[in-house]
């Protein structure tokens, strides 16, 4: 079973954050509407998502592996591996 722990966004150096949002940002499957959105716009829209707490940076200890979710979401796995 996955290991997860969420990561405070704030404790990620900015480079390497604003990295990881836009590698998150240009994954297949991505979908920004009808209209094409800049990569920086898509990165600000990310960050102000993970300041605001809709969503939240997981890292799964034992595949190494990061990912963004919603709040939500996130929170539910969290449990679901703490009552493991």
């Amino acid at each position: 079973m996955a290991a997860f722990v969420q990561v405070p966004v704030e404790r990620v150096p900015e480079e390497q954050l604003h990295a990881l949002l836009e590698e998150y940002a240009s994954r297949d499957g991505t979908d920004y509407g009808a209209e094409e959105t800049s990569m920086d716009v898509r990165v600000a829209r990310l960050l102000k998502q993970m300041h605001s707490g809709k969503i939240q940076l997981l890292f799964d200890v034992d595949s190494e592996q990061w990912d963004i979710l919603p709040a939500d979401d996130a929170e539910r796995l969290l449990s679901d591996v703490d009552a493991s």
